[in-house]
């Protein structure tokens, strides 16, 4: 009969000298009772500190290690990329091998190396095998699958190269540091294109434009809309001795932006649903 969220409503409800109050009751572990809580306290009312969601992250991480980093990063209101950090920290399980959950509840490889090989072995022994077959007997993702179809097919590594051994071929790495090719300045026109575009859109929306905090989000965006000849021009002209607070710096805005991120993805999750208050009066476990 212990209260996993729902607590102040409760000492509410007996200051107020009621004798029953409305709940919602879960049967489960301490750990799925501990993951519940976090998931209701990201949800609504006071949100957690940042301080407080990677404890959380981190014990449940402890608590739940087949769950992947986008899993736990739903649930505890980080990033994945943060999860997997804390993950790296605190963990001593050994990545190369096992699955995990992901957020659909699928299970995945966590090293897709041997999941590719397999469904390369496969697609050469049996070619009329569907996608999802292939998925299915090599562990994989359809999309996985596709992919490993569309490399052979083109006479490829069913495995992807890994960025060192792309960076050590032809000195590829100088290519895309640089950008002097025209094969890569001409790559990033379009992802470019479409993120002014994105942008533009944005600004001409009045719920946007008509309001300080919106004009600063539009501000904030239209910074960062630069293209790779201006992006390495800066890098090329930061100074030696600043380089390292400047990488620094560099990571800590990218780790917001993805804080960002995860958080108005919550939020999007949670639209449509009924009003606050209806949804807190129903979302006590326990009793009286």
């Amino acid at each position: 009969m212990r209260v996993v969220d729902g607590a102040h409503r409760l000492r509410a409800a007996e200051l107020r000298g009621d004798t029953t109050i409305r709940v919602r009751f879960f049967d489960g572990s301490k750990a799925d009772a501990f993951v519940l809580a976090v998931g209701s306290n990201i949800a609504h009312g006071l949100p957690l500190s940042m301080a407080d969601r990677k404890s959380a992250a981190a014990r449940i991480i402890v608590s739940h290690p087949q769950w992947s980093d986008r899993m736990i990063a739903s649930v505890s209101g980080v990033s994945a990329g943060t999860v997997a950090e804390i993950r790296r920290r605190t963990s001593a399980e050994d990545v190369g091998n096992g699955s995990r959950i992901g957020q659909d509840g699928r299970v995945r490889p966590i090293n897709r190396a041997a999941g590719r090989e397999l469904a390369s072995r496969l697609i050469t022994a049996n070619p009329g095998l569907s996608l999802r077959q292939i998925a299915r007997a090599a562990g994989i993702s359809p999309e996985t699958a596709r992919d490993v179809r569309n490399r052979m097919s083109r006479g490829e590594d069913p495995l992807p190269k890994p960025r060192g051994a792309v960076e050590a071929a032809g000195g590829r790495r100088a290519e895309v540091l640089s950008r002097t090719t025209a094969g890569a300045a001409a790559a990033e026109v379009v992802p470019v294109a479409e993120r002014l575009a994105a942008v533009h859109r944005l600004k001409s929306d009045p719920a946007l434009r008509f309001n300080e905090t919106g004009r600063r989000l539009l501000r904030l965006l239209n910074v960062n809309m630069l293209s790779a000849e201006e992006w390495q021009e800066i890098i090329e002209n930061v100074p030696p001795h600043c380089s390292s607070i400047v990488a620094r710096l560099a990571r800590e805005c990218a780790g917001m932006w993805d804080e960002i991120a995860v958080r108005v993805d919550l939020q999007l999750a949670q639209s449509g649903t009924r009003p606050r208050a209806s949804k807190q009066r129903e979302s006590l476990v326990g009793q009286l």
